[in-house]
């Protein structure tokens, strides 16, 4: 920037002080000036007046959270209500008199209105930082507009800019950009949401169907956003094609892993070799499947901790899914009893005391094979279904051993522990040492 340039800007900015201190010399500023005092004040008793009534109607309000949170934050906002509206009247007035008019009341009016329209509005962001940014902004440029100032500093920052080979690229441009981007990117996002959340609650769709459209739909709309926003501004998109093949290149090399899980989720999504609710085994991570995301899987276990599984393991390592084809799984229970007892007597009563059980799938038939004739027992395992893995197999598990103690103490049924036979090969003496006798008198 030159100095003939600095010059120019400095000369505006003297003008503009030169008139904003000519201001306060005129009687009629001053009396526009303690007529919107004046409102400032009847609005601030006007809101404590009507505090206590609003505040109690807002609590007989029952089963209607939606109008509750708009009078609540009308409420919020009372005083500058109050404050527009006698402005309003004071306007009013100023025009019934047949007067000039009151051009510090009408630009007060102006600002207070379009803030209170930006600040209720912007309530429709629910993150308050991103409300407030919002809010700032474009209440900034509003005011701008009110006060005739936002051409001219348009001008400035249009004239303040740098040239990078044939191209020219000015403050303004950078600022129009970055709004631009960021209120695309938010529609874009809210719509994407909204979508999704539609086809989530889609029946007819499978589960990995309505994740995979999701998905798509907020990038394809995110990538739209991004085309439309840099189109409005005047950017080039043909000259972004060495960018992006530099950036394509940088991805390639330092975002491996990163592009990798995003492919990796994109297979899962199509193969359907897992979806939401299906019931894993990965190493030792045990659990059901909440989400499935660009990035990782997210499985929750029944200890209530949530892994967050990269989906290049799902593709590389091998995966138990226990609800692949159906729901049902089997489970085997090995137990034994003592040689005492007859092993068909024994089969009969694991059966019947395993269909006991709530979790079991009688209908699918309960099997008890013997395996073995152990040190100690005859062994023996009970096979069954169950149609809810996602509950957890050792709980069922327990239940079933728990039915077989009860059956088999009932039956007069034992269940052995280990004996021990020591034999030894040479004589041991064996010594006891007494006390002698208490004399006898």
């Amino acid at each position: 920037m030159n100095s003939e340039r600095l010059w120019t800007i400095w000369q505006a900015i003297s003008v503009w002080l030169s008139e904003a201190l000519a201001f306060f010399y005129q009687p009629s500023q001053l009396a526009q000036l303690g007529a919107v005092v004046v409102c400032g004040l009847l609005a601030l008793g006007a809101n404590r007046a009507t505090r206590g009534p609003i505040e109690t109607q807002a609590r007989r309000i029952k089963g209607a959270p939606g109008l509750l949170r708009i009078v609540a934050a009308i409420r919020r906002r009372m005083t500058l209500v109050f404050f527009v509206f006698f402005l309003w009247m004071a306007r009013l007035l100023d025009t019934a008199a047949g007067g000039p008019e009151s051009r510090v009341v009408a630009v007060v009016f102006h600002l207070a209105l379009a803030y209170l329209v930006i600040a209720v509005g912007s309530r429709i962001v629910r993150n308050r930082l991103l409300s407030r940014l919002i809010t700032a902004v474009a209440w900034g440029m509003a005011a701008l507009s009110i006060l005739k100032l936002l051409d001219p500093l348009a001008d400035v920052l249009s004239r303040t800019a740098i040239d990078v080979g044939s191209s020219r690229i000015s403050a303004l441009l950078v600022i129009k950009t970055v709004l631009t981007l960021a209120i695309a990117l938010w529609f874009a996002s809210t719509i994407g949401n909204y979508l999704d959340g539609r086809v989530q609650r889609s029946q007819e769709l499978t589960p990995t169907l309505r994740v995979l459209i999701g998905k798509f739909l907020k990038i394809g709309l995110i990538l739209v956003s991004l085309a439309i926003s840099l189109a409005s501004v005047g950017v080039d998109l043909t000259a972004l094609t060495v960018l992006s093949g530099a950036i394509g290149v940088g991805l390639g090399f330092g975002l491996q892993k990163v592009v990798s899980n995003f492919i990796s989720g994109i297979i899962i999504l199509t193969d359907r070799s897992i979806k939401p609710g299906d019931t894993i085994s990965l190493g030792e991570t045990f659990g059901w499947i909440r989400e499935l995301r660009a990035r990782f899987v997210s499985v929750v276990t029944r200890d209530g901790r949530e892994y967050l599984i990269p989906n290049e393991d799902f593709i590389t390592n091998q995966v138990i899914n226990w609800s692949f084809s159906n729901e049902l799984v089997r489970i085997d229970v090995e137990f034994g009893v003592s040689y005492d007892s007859d092993p068909h007597q024994v089969i009969e009563i694991a059966k019947a005391a395993t269909v006991t059980v709530d979790r079991v799938v009688a209908h699918r038939g309960v099997v008890c094979w013997m395996t073995g004739f152990g040190a100690s027992s005859i062994d023996f395992v009970i096979r069954f279904w169950i149609r809810d893995p996602q509950a957890g197999l050792t709980n069922v598990r327990g239940q079933v051993l728990l039915a077989l103690w009860d059956a088999f103490k009932a039956a007069g049924v034992k269940i052995p522990f280990p004996h021990r036979e020591i034999i030894m090969q040479t004589p041991v003496d064996v010594r006891l040492d007494r006390a002698d006798p208490p004399k006898q008198d």
